[in-house]
């Protein structure tokens, strides 16, 4: 860089010489000699500027890396506290944009000190041919530079404050992609989209604000060369001095050896203000402090027979250790022998959750200690799925042992679930284990456990999400059985099986231990929990000794979306050039009219630029000749003019570019939410959310910021091209006749690296979205990566995904370095002839004119940068194509399959009055291919019944919902609910007519009252009346009451309580048909008890659906339903039923006991 920046201004030194040499009409070989010289400083510079770029672009690469992989593995170091002060979306935006923003420093750093070089360098020369005259133009220049500085400083505030709006529209749109099924089941996806549109729109706002402000930057920079030539030249003449062709053209020349470092500081300036920012904002998250847990004892403090050992501790979620107020677990001592079965009990958000999390160092320890002794396994409570194979979901980075893994997977009653799979343990699992049920997805990850090995296991609720017959199994073979028994096990639990089992009970209330010791020792006063005991769900472990025989699982038993193991869709890449479809499409976003207006005052800038330069050229040879039939007035005057359409054609041009390039943005996002949140279900399980989020992040951060300047360059480029080629066309006729085969070169150059330049870009971004997804996942699962000491397995797999995208980067550059190099060698070219030309012209030789010194100077000065045009035209050009790959990508998300969102009839008044539910025959299919999940079922529900839905794990339970809320379209038979059917209804109406409490409990962050009622239907007083007889009134007051906020994925309550407030959002709606999908999995007994009171009280007169695995919580219904492989095996009373010993029910029953 430090030889190629004075080379900068050897060719207008070459040129002045030249033009000196044909004003003088000498007939010496001094003037092929100087033709030569200044085709060959061409080609020097060449080679010089492709090495510097290539040494930057590997540098460049290896930072990206670096910046990647250090974000990452802090992800993976600091705990669940200290990370809680970024959001997901903020640190996914680190990934996306910061890293490649810190990278472009590269760039900055070099062009700050290298730059004001070339621009000194530039200077000297023109007070060599002008005197001072040049000081005018360049007190315009300092004029402008306090401008420019306050400019840049607005544009720093601006894109501080967008960048906070973009991490929070990814974590929105992240919080939406993540629970988009329980969205449409609300009928909220249409207001969620609405809320992120909002927060689009206000981050559009200071994004409008900056391209403005850019703008402006663009102006001032555009039209500085012009203002330049101006007033140096108006002085010049208005000096006294003779202009001359030599002095005037060797000026013009070093005129656009400055434009590039002109027009290029503000993108510096920029550049340098975008990196400063992103390094503060990575820094903050770096500098986060890293948990490194130590699983040692202290042989001073405690013996090696424990293996837990926790003295006085207080812990809390706050990454601030100054707030004692918000302490979670308060002053707990505990002491749990090796090899003992502990039970941790308690009632919802007792602190269950929170004590796991703070013996695995998850949580910031304020006072006392926590010391384990040995490695630990770790099954949370909403169960960790990777994508990949199930087996590399099981191994966990560990290497294969035959004989344990298949003792696993049959302790763990997964073997026959995997033997229906297509392709068996080494079937696919799409992203957060979609095409799993949760029963399988709670086993899986208790399989990872096991498998590995380790000295004690802290598992979370995992019974929860089995029904009793398949809990029992796991209790006897896995939790109880020979492959754990030895192992110490601290399982937070309700089920009362496991609790009977345990050595030790330990009961939580209010994030103390209330009471710890032998379950035979524990007073009735203490745990209500326990004391609530029920023959169906509770057995002693006597029963575990009486029972021999495998569990009867049947193949049937396992859902047959298992069967769609690979279920996940490969991720598009299109071929070929980007079609003009894609450039039209664009144009649509930003407007016709915006367009045209674009193209024209580019043209007419263009042309306003080549005319005042034409007149120069003009008034030069009339002044030579000494012929002039004008003042030196006029000339300045019609100059002066020419400079002024020049400068506001430029105005009109960069304005019409923000406002295009802007509005475009806002329509691609918007026009990307509308046709993704009316996209069927089925296209979230096929699509990862890292693929999807890649769109929202890095192709829409390309669309609003790089695309808009890219095609401003492009369009810049390409006009100035147009006019150095007219020019040119118009001084020297013989350039005409080189334009022919140099156009055959240069469409062979570009055809050729265009089609490999696209291919890679599409390969880029590709490669670039298993980093995304990989990321996303990780920061899902880091406490369990943690606790499993498996950080470096998942370093190692990042790393993976990192080298193939470096790989795909690094082809990309070569490529470019390659077309750029040949490119500016038949610049090079071009100038050699038309300089060798103008000297054979001038000795007379040649019928044809070549015209006017001044015209020769002219096209001398024109062919001189036309190396650097020609290059930055078809860079700007495949780099446009290269971005518009992005367009393209959010283009492939804009054709995906629509759900039926209008209905043939429309709902009046308050339906469903009755509540009645008919099925007619129905089947459902997840996908064509597969067997049905709901085989040909019929059933009527009467109004205001309460039924239950049972069956074993993966019946199709679940099936029965999804096919009321239209979540999956049946394959034939109709659902009608109070005699309408539900098909011709529009889907949105429908959804917001029923109420359900989904097994997954979703709450997003914001308000706790927008979390209860977004839509604002309900009162306040309604809303807390209905959270108390959910029993989680007190838990939201101390939370702060309906204005406090939640945080994200609804952290700041324990699962229970998100369930709890769940059911409340339920009941507030007030609807006829109320579907329960396992809503009292996570609470207690007692608690659960209370509910199922509540949900009597509240809902007479009321149809309740409830999917159970609690046999207790379907013994009081009106009427229970039993699936089997999709087919509904019995219907009927369950007292009658249980009566009924040949009925499967009882069979239900007895297995339970």
């Amino acid at each position: 860089m430090a030889i190629s920046s004075p080379w900068t201004v050897e060719g207008p030194l070459f040129l002045n010489r030249l033009i000196k040499y044909l004003e003088k009409g000498s007939e010496s070989s001094v003037g092929y000699t100087l033709a030569i010289s200044l085709g060959l400083t061409s080609i020097f510079k060449s080679f010089l500027d492709t090495q510097y770029t290539f040494r930057l672009s590997k540098l460049k690469l290896k930072l990206r890396s670096s910046i990647m992989s250090v974000i990452y593995r802090k992800c993976l170091l600091v705990n669940t506290a200290n990370r809680s002060g970024f959001s997901e979306g903020e640190i996914q935006t680190f990934m996306s944009v910061d890293a490649d923003r810190i990278v472009n420093l590269c760039n900055s750093l070099h062009d700050m000190w290298s730059l004001p070089l070339q621009i000194g360098i530039a200077l000297y020369f023109l007070y060599t041919q002008v005197n001072f005259a040049f000081l005018s133009g360049l007190a315009v220049t300092i004029l402008l530079i306090p401008v420019n500085k306050w400019i840049s400083v607005l544009i720093a505030s601006a894109t501080e404050k967008m960048m906070k709006l973009k991490d929070e529209r990814i974590r929105k749109t992240g919080e939406l992609l993540t629970n988009i099924r329980t969205l449409k089941m609300y009928g909220w996806d249409n207001w969620f989209a609405n809320w992120l549109k909002e927060t689009r729109a206000t981050e559009v706002t200071h994004l409008a604000t900056r391209k403005d402000l850019d703008a402006w930057c663009v102006f001032f920079w555009a039209t500085t060369p012009t203002l330049y030539s101006l007033s140096t030249f108006g002085l010049y003449a208005l000096m006294g001095h003779q202009l001359d062709a030599a002095t005037v053209f060797t000026c013009l020349a070093l005129f656009n050896s400055l434009i590039s470092p002109l027009n290029s500081f503000p993108w510096v300036i920029n550049g340098l203000i975008d990196a400063f920012i992103s390094t503060r904002r990575v820094s903050k998250f770096l500098c986060c402090f890293e948990h490194r847990k130590v699983f040692s004892i202290d042989s001073g403090l405690t013996s090696e027979d424990l293996s837990v050992f926790v003295e006085d501790a207080s812990c809390t979620w706050s990454s601030n250790v100054e707030d004692d107020y918000n302490l979670t677990i308060k002053h707990v001592s505990l002491r749990v022998p090796k090899g003992s079965f502990v039970a941790v009990i308690g009632e919802v958000g007792s602190g269950k959750t929170s004590l796991l999390n703070s013996l695995l160092g998850e949580m910031q320890c304020v006072h006392g200690s926590i010391l384990l002794n040995g490695s630990v396994a770790y099954v949370p409570q909403v169960p960790w799925i990777l994508s990949g194979t199930l087996r590399e979901n099981i191994l966990f980075g560990k290497l294969f042992d035959s004989k344990r893994y298949f003792d696993t997977l049959s302790a763990c009653a997964l073997d026959v679930d995997i033997s229906l799979m297509a392709g068996g343990d080494m079937a696919c699992i799409g992203d957060k284990g979609v095409n799993l049920s949760g029963g399988q997805r709670a086993r899986l990850a208790l399989a990872r456990a096991i498998y590995r090995s380790s000295d004690m296991y802290l598992l979370d609720d995992v019974l929860s999400a089995v029904d009793s017959q398949v809990g029992c199994w796991i209790l006897q073979r896995a939790l109880m059985g020979p492959l754990l028994n030895k192992k110490t096990r601290v399982m937070c639990t309700h089920n009362l099986q496991a609790i009977s089992c345990a050595d030790i009970v330990v009961v939580m209330d209010k994030g103390k231990v209330k009471w710890s010791g032998p379950v035979t020792d524990m007073p009735k006063s203490i745990s209500p929990t326990v004391s609530l005991t029920n023959d169906f769900d509770m057995s002693s472990p006597n029963h575990f000794t009486k029972r021999k025989e495998p569990l009867s699982i049947k193949k049937g038993d396992v859902d047959e979306i298992s069967a769609a193991a690979n279920i996940v869709k490969l991720e598009e890449r299109k071929e070929g050039r980007v079609e003009v479809m894609v450039y039209r499409s664009y144009a649509v976003f930003s407007g016709w009219f915006i367009t045209i207006v674009i193209l024209v005052s580019a043209v007419l800038m263009q042309a306003s630029r080549n005319g005042s330069d034409l007149w120069l050229s003009y008034w030069v040879d009339k002044a030579g000749r000494g012929v002039s039939h004008y003042s030196t007035s006029f000339y300045l005057m019609v100059l002066c003019i020419l400079c002024i359409i020049n400068s506001i054609l430029t105005l009109v041009r960069a304005f019409s570019f923000a406002f295009g390039g802007l509005k475009a943005a806002v329509r691609v996002h918007n026009a990307l939410i509308s046709n993704l949140i009316n996209a069927p279900t089925q296209f979230f399980d096929q699509t990862p959310s890292g693929r999807i989020l890649n769109r929202f992040s890095s192709d829409l951060y390309t669309i609003d910021d790089s695309l808009p300047f890219i095609l401003n360059i492009l369009l810049a480029n390409f006009v100035g091209l147009l006019g150095i080629i007219l020019v040119l066309s118009y001084v020297q006729v013989l350039f005409l006749l080189l334009l022919l085969p140099f156009w055959y070169i240069y469409s062979k150059l570009q055809f050729f690296y265009r089609s490999t330049s696209r291919e890679l870009r599409r390969l880029d971004s590709v490669s670039r979205s298993p980093i995304y997804a990989s990321f996303t996942e990780t920061l899902d699962g880091s406490s369990t990566i943690r606790a499993f000491k498996s950080e470096d397995h998942f370093i190692a797999r990042f790393m993976e995904h990192l080298g193939l995208y470096q790989r795909t980067t690094y082809s990309e550059i070569i490529a470019s370095l390659w077309l750029s190099l040949r490119l500016q060698l038949l610049g090079a070219m071009i100038v050699f002839f038309v300089a060798v030309m103008a000297v054979i012209g001038s000795r007379g030789k040649f019928p044809i004119s070549f015209g006017t010194p001044g015209l020769v100077g002219l096209a001398l000065s024109y062919a001189a940068p036309l190396v650097s045009l020609l290059g930055s035209f078809l860079t700007s050009f495949t780099e446009t194509e290269k971005e518009m790959v992005s367009v393209e990508r959010v283009l492939q998300y804009m054709d995906v399959p629509q759900e039926e969102v209008s209905g043939r009839q429309s709902l009046s008044g308050k339906w469903p009055v009755q509540g009645l539910v008919e099925f007619h025959n129905v089947t459902m299919r997840y996908i064509s291919s597969l067997p049905p999940a709901l085989n040909h079922i019929s059933f009527t529900i009467q109004g205001g019944m309460q039924v239950g839905v049972i069956g074993r794990t993966g019946a199709g339970k679940s099936s029965i919902l999804n096919a009321l809320f239209r979540l999956t379209p049946v394959c034939s038979g109709e659902i009608m609910v109070d005699g309408i059917n539900i098909h011709h209804l529009p889907i949105r109406e429908l959804r917001s007519r029923l109420a359900i409490v989904p097994q997954s409990p979703f709450l997003f962050q914001g308000s706790l009252r927008n979390n209860l009622d977004p839509l604002g239907l309900s009162e306040d007083w309604r809303i807390w009346e209905i959270l108390d007889k959910c029993k989680v009134k007190a838990e939201v007051e101390s939370a702060g009451g309906l204005d406090s906020i939640v945080k994200e994925s609804g952290c700041s309550f324990s699962v229970g309580q998100r369930q709890l407030l769940c059911l409340a959002r339920a009941l507030l709606k007030s609807s006829k048909i109320l579907c329960l999908d396992e809503c009292t999995a996570n609470i207690d007994v007692h608690t659960a008890s209370l509910l199922q009171s509540t949900i009597s009280s509240e809902c007479k007169g009321v149809t309740v659906i409830t999917i159970a695995h609690r046999i207790s919580t379907v013994l009081d219904l009106d009427s229970i339903l039993i699936l089997h492989r999709g087919i509904l095996v019995e219907q009927g009373i369950p007292q009658h039923l249980l009566q009924d010993d040949s009925s499967t029910f009882s069979s239900f029953v007895r297995a339970s006991k």
